[in-house]
């Protein structure tokens, strides 16, 4: 897998769990730790982008 190509992927990643994210802050008999689990794996996914973007 290229560069660009796995980059796409970690966006498209990121993406999807941002919608995920709002959808279940939507809900209020969503797990709050769930949640906030989702953005922590948001986060890391942002980081990893920022990441390789750099090199």
């Amino acid at each position: 897998m290229t560069m660009s190509a796995h980059l796409q992927e970690l966006r498209r990643k990121h993406q999807a769990l941002s919608e995920q994210v709002e959808e279940a802050q939507k809900n209020p008999a969503e797990d709050p730790l769930k949640i906030a689990e989702m953005k922590k794996m948001k986060l890391k996914l942002k980081e990893e982008i920022y990441r390789l973007s750099q090199d």
